[in-house]
Parts: structure tokens; C-alpha cells; sequence
């Protein structure tokens, strides 16, 4: 076996390596554009009423609304318990602090229904996005490991004919060395 056999042996090994490191590498590229697009989606336009019903849907829920809220009602039957009563414009039982309660309440459910819909949409788009990427992933890894297969079956193989070589020249060595023994 001669220099050259050895280099074309391993020559090709490593023309095999370096094709199949060029599919991954581009593969990777390819992942990483798909996972860049769906961790920054477009922004979707939102109509004025779904601007206005996050904002109310926002507030509606934080601290803030609940103290200023509170601190307002508060104020309301405290003036309404403790004034005189020329100033009062809503005596106990407070009948028109209720319904102004009732119509807030009223207004305000369906306004966070519907940025919660929207959410919850949104949510949906996320999960669906989630599972595209962890399939995208699998197929990937299953590919990999093809790719893996066949690269150590053709390592497997390289490996055999090298040794099958090897053994023809150690023969040919062992037949010239009987050769130079007669002699």
C-alpha cells in the first residue's frame, strides 16, 4: 500500500466529512432563521376599540385601580354619611353609588372578555408557533442521526478496505520474506 492509496483513502474521508459538516452548517442556518421569525412576529395592527380595551383591561386589573378605586368610595359615603344634609346627593343606602357600581361593572366585563379573547388568541398562535419549532427540531435530529448513520457506515467501510489493503501488503511483505529466507 503505497502513500497515495492511504491519501486517497482518507483524502475521500475527509471530502465526505467536510460535505456533510456544509449540509449541517446550513441546516443550522436554516433552524436559526426560522426560530429568529417566529421570536420576533410582525406586529398585528390593533383597532382603536382593542387599544382601549387592553388599556381599560390593564388598568382594571392592577393596584392602582383597586386603591383608587377604594379611596373614591371611600370619600363617597364618607361624604355622603357625614355631611349635612343640604349637601348630600346620595343617602344611605347609597342607591346611586350602586348603580354607578353596576355600570362600571357592566361596561367594564365585557371590555376585558374581549382583550382576554385576544390574548387568549394570541396564546394560541404561540403554542402553535412552539410546536412548529419542536417539530422542525425533531425532524432535524432525525435527520442528524441519518446523517450520522451513514457516516460511520462509510467510515466502517473506509476502515475495512483499509485493513483489507493492509493485509494484502502484510502478505506481500510475509510472501517476500519467504522469498529472501529461500534465497
Amino acid at each position: 500500500m503505497s502513500r497515495n492509496d492511504i491519501n486517497s483513502i482518507f483524502g475521500g474521508e475527509a471530502a465526505r466529512i467536510d460535505k456533510l459538516h456544509k449540509i449541517v452548517e446550513e441546516a443550522i442556518k436554516e433552524e436559526q432563521l426560522i426560530v429568529q421569525s417566529l421570536m420576533n412576529p410582525p406586529e398585528e395592527p390593533l383597532s382603536r376599540g382593542q387599544r382601549i380595551s387592553d388599556h381599560v383591561a390593564q388598568f382594571g386589573g392592577s393596584w392602582k385601580f383597586i386603591i383608587s378605586f377604594g379611596v373614591v368610595l371611600f370619600c363617597w359615603i364618607l361624604f355622603n354619611a357625614l355631611i349635612v344634609l343640604d349637601y348630600r346627593f346620595d343617602p344611605y343606602p347609597f342607591i346611586l353609588l350602586n348603580l354607578i357600581l353596576s355600570c362600571i361593572a357592566a361596561l367594564q366585563a365585557p371590555i376585558i372578555m374581549m382583550s382576554q379573547n385576544r390574548q387568549e388568541e394570541k396564546d394560541r398562535k404561540r403554542s402553535e408557533n412552539d410546536y412548529i419549532i419542536n417539530l422542525k427540531a425533531e425532524i432535524q435530529i432525525r435527520s442528524l442521526h441519518q446523517k450520522m448513520d451513514l457516516l460511520l457506515e462509510e467510515q466502517i467501510k473506509t476502515l475495512f478496505e483499509s485493513q483489507a489493503k493492509q493485509f494484502e501488503l502484510l502478505r506481500n511483505i510475509e510472501k517476500k520474506l519467504g522469498d529472501i529466507k529461500e534465497v
